[in-house]
C-alpha cells in the first residue's frame, strides 16, 4: 500500500446506521409510493439501487432509520450477507440492512467496490457470529478495515474499474445470449424427435415396424407379461422371507397394474401416423413416492433430493444420507430409474432425471419414481420426454399452486400424455437426441468456463484496485497534479475536523 494510501475502520467513512422495520400492524405506516423501503432484496437490482419493492408513508418514515441517496447499503444477516447497492433515492430499511452513509466528499462508488471485492466480502463473512443464520451487528461492521486513497484516485480508480467491467458485461451478455440460444436449440431437438422427425428416415427403412393398433395391443401384452412376472418374483421372495425365519417385513404382494383411459388432453405434436399418444401410467408398473424420513449430514447411502436434479442430470453435490436399512431396501435405486420432482416452485415443479447407477442411492419423498417397463419404455426416452417444453406445459396446466410452491401427485404423473412409438424407434430417438445434445453440452461447458473466467477476472481487477496497482505510474501522475490531490490521511482528517465543526455549531 502506497504512502499516500491509508486503512481505516468503516466507522470513520461516515456515519453506520442498522436499519429498522415499522410495524405492520399499522396499516398507516405503509403506502404505494411516498418513501422508498429496502430490503435485501432490492439489492439484487446491481449497482445502483434505483426504487424498493415497498414503500412508506410520511408517517411510516417518521418512525424509521433512513438514509439519504448516496449512501451504500449492507446485508448483514443471512445466506445474501454482503450483498450491496447504493441507493438513488433517501429512504429507510429493515433491520437486515447497515448502511453507511459517507463523509464528504468520500466517493459511494469507491466505497462499493471495495466493499464488493472479495477480500472484503472475505473479511464480512469472518466477522460474523458462527450460527446457523451469521449475523453482523453494526459493532463489528463499524471496526472492518477500510482502505481510503486520495480523492482524485478514488475517482480514477471508479472510472476504470466501470470501464473494464462495461467490456466484460458485454463478453458476459453475450454468453448468456448463447446460453439462451442453446436452450432453444435444445427444445427444437426434443420437438422434433417427439414429432419422429429425427427418425424419419430411420423409419423408411424399417420393414416390420407395427401399425399404431398393433402397438397398442404389444403394450397390454407386455403390461401382462411384467405383472405375471412381478408376481412370480413377489412368490419367490415370501419362500426366501420364510426360509431365512420370517425376518423382516413380509414382502408386499405387488398391487394389479392400473389400466388408465386414453389421454383426455394430447400435445401440441404432429405425430407420424405409427404412433399415438397414451398414458404414461401405462407404460409403468406404478409411481412410487420416495422416502419422507429426515436425512442426515453422514450416513451409508445418499438421499438424492429435489436439488440434486440439475439440468435433467443428477447433481452429486451437497448430499444427505440414510443409514436406516428398510429405507435404503425399499427405495433402492435401479440403473435406469426416472425421478420426477412432484413439489417445487412453479417453474421447476416437473424437473426429471435419469438415474444411470453412478452409485448406490435412494430418493427422498417430494420425488416420485416412475416404474418404467422396458420392454414397453425406454427410460431416457421417458427422461427427455419428460423434459421436453410440451411436457412442461402440459405440467403447468395439472400442477396445483400453494404458497410459493406447486405440485404434480403421482395420479396426474400417470395421466400425462405421452407419444408412443416402438421400443426400437425409441432408443434410435435417443440416440439422435444425445448426439445433438453432447455437442451442446460441449458449448454449454464452455461458456460455463468462460463466465467462471469472467467473474474470477473481475475479481482480479478489484484486487488491483484497492491494492493500488490498477493504475498505471503515468494515471496516478495525473491525479497528483489534481487541485483537490491531498494525501489519504490528510483528507480524513480534514473530513474529521469539518464534521466537528459542523456538531459543535
Amino acid at each position: 500500500m502506497r504512502q499516500d494510501w491509508v486503512e481505516v475502520e468503516v466507522s470513520e467513512l461516515g456515519k453506520v446506521i442498522t436499519g429498522g422495520t415499522p410495524s405492520k400492524k399499522n396499516s398507516e405506516y405503509y403506502s404505494s409510493y411516498d418513501f422508498p423501503f429496502y430490503k435485501p432484496t432490492d439489492l439484487n437490482k446491481g449497482y445502483y439501487v434505483r426504487e424498493s419493492s415497498d414503500y412508506l408513508s410520511d408517517l411510516g418514515f417518521q418512525q424509521s432509520r433512513s438514509a439519504k441517496a448516496g449512501s451504500v447499503l449492507v446485508t448483514c444477516i443471512g445466506a445474501t450477507i454482503g450483498k450491496t447497492g447504493i441507493i438513488r433515492k433517501e429512504g429507510a430499511f429493515n433491520q437486515q440492512i447497515n448502511a453507511i452513509v459517507p463523509n464528504k466528499p468520500l466517493s459511494s462508488e469507491f466505497i462499493y467496490y471495495q466493499i464488493i471485492s472479495s477480500s472484503f466480502q472475505r473479511a464480512i463473512k469472518n466477522a460474523a457470529s458462527s450460527t446457523t443464520l451469521p449475523i453482523l451487528n453494526k459493532g463489528r461492521f463499524s471496526k472492518l478495515i477500510f482502505r481510503i486513497c486520495p480523492l482524485p484516485e478514488q475517482r480514477a480508480i471508479v472510472s476504470k474499474i466501470e470501464e473494464l467491467f462495461s467490456d466484460l458485461d458485454k463478453g458476459i451478455a453475450d454468453l448468456k445470449k448463447a446460453q439462451d440460444q442453446l436452450k432453444i436449440y435444445r427444445q427444437a431437438v426434443l420437438k422434433k424427435a417427439f414429432e419422429g422427425e429425427l427418425t424419419r428416415e430411420w423409419r423408411e427403412q424399417q420393414t416390420n415396424l407395427p401399425t399404431a393398433d398393433q402397438l397398442l395391443e404389444q403394450i397390454k401384452e407386455e403390461r401382462q407379461k411384467h405383472y405375471e412376472q412381478q408376481l412370480e418374483n413377489w412368490k419367490q421372495a415370501v419362500k426366501d422371507w420364510e426360509k431365512n425365519g420370517k425376518e423382516g417385513k413380509k414382502p408386499g404382494k405387488p398391487a394389479i397394474y392400473k389400466l388408465f383411459d386414453s389421454p383426455v388432453k394430447t400435445l401440441n405434436l404432429n405425430l407420424p401416423s405409427t404412433w399415438f399418444f397414451d398414458c404414461i401410467g401405462n407404460t409403468c408398473s406404478k409411481t412410487e413416492y420416495g422416502s419422507s424420513s429426515k436425512s442426515n449430514i453422514s450416513g451409508k447411502i445418499p438421499v438424492l433430493r429435489m436439488g440434486n436434479m440439475q439440468d435433467g442430470k443428477i447433481d452429486w453435490k451437497d448430499l444427505k444420507y440414510s443409514s436406516d436399512s428398510e429405507e435404503i431396501n425399499q427405495y433402492l435405486l435401479k440403473e435406469g430409474d426416472v425421478l420426477f420432482n412432484r413439489t417445487n416452485s412453479p417453474e421447476l415443479v416437473g424437473k426429471t432425471v435419469q438415474y444411470k447407477g453412478e452409485r448406490p442411492a435412494i430418493f427422498a419423498g417430494y420425488l416420485i419414481r416412475l416404474n418404467q417397463i422396458e420392454n414397453i419404455i425406454s427410460g431416457a426416452y421417458l427422461n427427455h420426454f419428460l423434459n421436453s417444453h410440451p411436457a412442461k406445459v402440459y405440467g403447468s396446466f395439472v400442477k396445483t399452486d400453494g404458497v410459493n410452491q406447486s405440485n404434480i401427485n403421482g395420479d396426474k404423473l400417470s395421466n400425462y400424455p405421452i407419444p408412443i412409438c416402438s421400443i426400437e424407434e425409441q432408443h434410435q430417438i435417443v440416440r439422435e437426441i444425445e448426439t445433438r445434445l453432447s455437442v451442446c453440452d460441449k458449448v454449454e461447458q464452455s461458456i460455463t468456463e468462460s463466465l467462471e473466467k469472467a467473474k474470477a477476472l473481475r475479481q482480479s481487477i478489484l484486487k488491483k484496485a484497492f491494492e493500488g496497482t490498477l493504475l498505471s505510474t503515468a494515471e496516478i501522475e495525473k491525479c497528483k497534479q489534481a487541485k483537490d490531490y491531498e494525501p489519504a490521511s490528510v483528507l480524513l482528517e480534514r473530513i474529521k475536523n469539518s464534521s466537528t465543526k459542523v456538531s459543535a455549531s
